[in-house]
């Protein structure tokens, strides 16, 4: 018998070469549309109608069963929801995250397993060994940061195809099998914002103005709502005499805090909450580890210490809360947890 695998499809490049490639290797293969949730006058960039069409398309090119699964509720209570909540509680929120934990790769997953599938399977740049994740060789592409709220009974039943490409080698691999996705250009912004995250707040949470003030308390102006900064953020925010870069902000007090010295954005140590260890338990501390603070940030050495702090070996720049903080041992992906 052959193994089943549903592989999701969002009619991107990355996703339509994960399909072909497993059908090529022998998979049966089912292509998966999933539909989010998106505003009424506005468009969700994961689930357009271009992206729909596009994902069809490939489907009838590699003659592949495709179907469309609404998972609009479900994205909205676990993705958006958590995402404004995040905003209104002083933090910058990394929906991806929450999003492949509990919409792309946990309740597709639910739905393959009721199918009788064997597998899921996306377009992630990240490679499993086992019950192991990795970075990938694609390591400027790697999204394995954004799969830390993984366990090993949901890796089991996951499959990424890409691990060992470049995003190069995946748009020439399109390019021969005739898929016509291969050049379709990359999204990294957040999928249902359709223009700017600031508009999008202001559209959905009570924003209310404040006033603006350096260390020592000096009021140098006014901020248009606490949500719409986050630390370290230089640009947009209105003050002359610059530059200036957000330090804190006081949500008792409503005050936006800044600095006009860089470095007092620097830290060496951070604590972090809702922690998930791929492994079920964390490492024997203390342990020396790497780790990212951001996504495009480079992981960094440090040492991972009791009571879920970690202590880098050099400063650290805007430590956000909010934020992943996400730790690696050589390639192999451990675990992570939300910036306190």
């Amino acid at each position: 018998m052959r193994k089943k695998v549903v592989v999701a499809m969002s009619g991107g490049v990355d996703s339509s070469v994960a399909a072909a490639l497993l059908k090529k290797q022998g998979f049966q293969v089912m292509g998966v549309f999933m539909r989010f949730w998106k505003e009424a006058e506005g468009e969700n960039r994961c689930c357009s109608l271009d992206a729909v069409k596009r994902a069809k398309q490939v489907a009838q090119i590699l003659k592949i069963p495709f179907y469309i699964f609404n998972f609009t509720k479900e994205f909205k209570k676990a993705v958006v929801d958590a995402f404004l909540k995040d905003y209104r509680l002083g933090l910058t929120p990394n929906p991806c995250v929450v999003c492949n934990k509990e919409i792309k790769l946990g309740l597709l997953l639910k739905r393959a397993k009721a199918l009788s599938f064997d597998y899921v399977a996306t377009g992630h740049y990240a490679r499993k060994m086992g019950t192991k994740l990795y970075q990938s060789r694609n390591k400027e592409k790697d999204q394995s940061y954004f799969l830390w709220k993984l366990n090993r009974e949901q890796l089991k039943h996951l499959l990424f195809p890409l691990s060992d490409y470049t995003k190069k080698e995946v748009r020439r691999q399109a390019k021969e099998l005739g898929l016509p996705v291969f050049d379709t250009p990359e999204s990294q912004e957040i999928c249902f914002v359709e223009k700017e995250v600031n508009e999008f707040l202001k559209r959905h949470l009570k924003i209310k103005k404040g006033k603006i003030i350096d260390s020592r308390g000096n009021i140098l102006g006014d901020h248009q709502g606490l949500p719409l900064y986050t630390l370290g953020q230089r640009k947009g925010i209105g003050l002359s005499q610059g530059p200036f870069w957000v330090k804190g902000k006081d949500f008792k007090k409503n005050l936006l805090i800044v600095t006009k010295n860089e470095k007092d954005l620097l830290k060496k140590e951070l604590s972090f909450r809702e922690v998930n260890w791929l492994s079920g338990k964390p490492p024997k501390l203390p342990a020396k580890l790497k780790a990212k603070i951001r996504s495009r940030h480079e992981a960094s050495f440090g040492v991972l210490k009791k009571g879920n702090r970690f202590i880098f070996n050099k400063p650290q720049k805007a430590i956000t809360p909010g934020q992943s903080v996400v730790f690696y041992r050589n390639s192999e992906l451990l675990g992570g947890g939300i910036i306190s």
